[in-house]
């Protein structure tokens, strides 16, 4: 029996929580060596270029309004990337950044009201002051701190939860409401060709950011260095970004609702087991605290689904006892 496309949608979302949890390492490991934005210039580019290669078909059926939808996306994607890796850069702990980078799916629903006048659930406001408690006990150790590495991650958050929105609605038909009252649809962009183009927008954008801000010159290495660095490189390029964000595209194409995302609530505890394992990190109360407060919103704006789920269950365990 076929799976429905919302079960499909989830499943597939949480085999991207997987890899981008392996892709915060080695993204960690990449900025130990290298510029962080070239880092990103060169890992977003390649993925898109083998993405490119491989929906080549799909890209020369692209009409220049879906290049202009996806460029539009890779833009805002770009954007939050680069924020992403200067908080990855600068920050003390991968795990605790994790979650704070996770906010933004708590804010998709509220981006999604903002821009395109959806109308969130109420779960989404009882998840917001659940996640600031969150965050301020992750910023109040002792004192309020307010790390770079913090703002750069939170910054990133409230930008991924824009790109959220206009991904999903770039993968999927949407009908557009003109001045006057009369609408017309836009034809989804097919996964991935939407994919390709918004990779190699963010490269382009990184790319650009690290030639105005970072030295270059002594990054490419010769010998064993030069080839752990370039390990890294593919290792970020080929898994934690080809392949994942494309399988996100793909299941976001298969489900038009904007909190459907929610399901990356796993990603945070992916990252921070994988922290713990790969670089030794610990969390002290205060910590545990605030992430486990945060993980608490995301399953709050998720327990609509979360209830549709345990109620098939239990049916399904009453179904089996008569």
């Amino acid at each position: 029996m076929a799976l429905p496309s919302s079960t499909k949608s989830d499943l597939l979302l949480v085999c991207v929580t997987l890899l981008a949890a392996v892709s915060w390492m080695f993204s960690k490991e990449a900025v130990l060596l290298m510029p962080p934005l070239l880092f990103m210039c060169l890992r977003f580019l390649l993925a898109g270029l083998i993405l490119a290669l491989v929906g080549q078909r799909q890209l020369r059926r692209m009409n220049r309004d879906k290049y202009w939808r996806s460029i539009q996306v890779g833009m805002v994607f770009g954007a939050a990337m680069s924020f992403w890796i200067m908080g990855l850069h600068y920050g003390n702990h991968v795990g605790e950044g994790a979650f704070i980078t996770s906010l933004g799916v708590v804010l998709v629903p509220v981006m999604a009201r903002l821009v395109f006048k959806e109308h969130p659930p109420l779960s989404t406001w009882l998840a917001l002051p659940v996640a600031v408690c969150g965050l301020a006990l992750l910023s109040l150790d002792g004192g309020f701190q307010g790390e770079l590495g913090q703002l750069f991650f939170l910054a990133s958050a409230m930008i991924f939860a824009l790109f959220f929105t206009l991904n999903t609605r770039a993968a999927n038909n949407a009908t557009i409401t003109a001045t006057g009252g009369r609408t017309t649809t836009r034809e989804r962009v097919p996964a991935l060709a939407l994919t390709s183009v918004v990779l190699v927008t963010v490269g382009l954008v990184t790319g650009t950011a690290s030639l105005l801000l970072e030295p270059w010159s002594p990054t490419f290495h010769s010998g064993e260095l030069g080839l752990v660095i370039a390990a890294w490189v593919i290792a970020s390029a080929t898994l934690g970004t080809a392949a994942r964000f494309f399988l996100q595209t793909y299941a976001q194409s298969l489900s038009m609702h904007s909190h459907g995302v929610v399901i990356m609530i796993l990603e945070p505890m992916w990252t921070a087991l994988l922290a713990a394992l790969w670089f030794g990190e610990t969390m002290n109360a205060t910590q545990l605290g605030g992430c486990a407060m945060i993980f608490l919103a995301l399953l709050v704006n998720r327990w609509s689904a979360i209830r549709r789920v345990l109620k098939r269950w239990v049916d399904q365990r009453r179904a089996a006892r008569a």
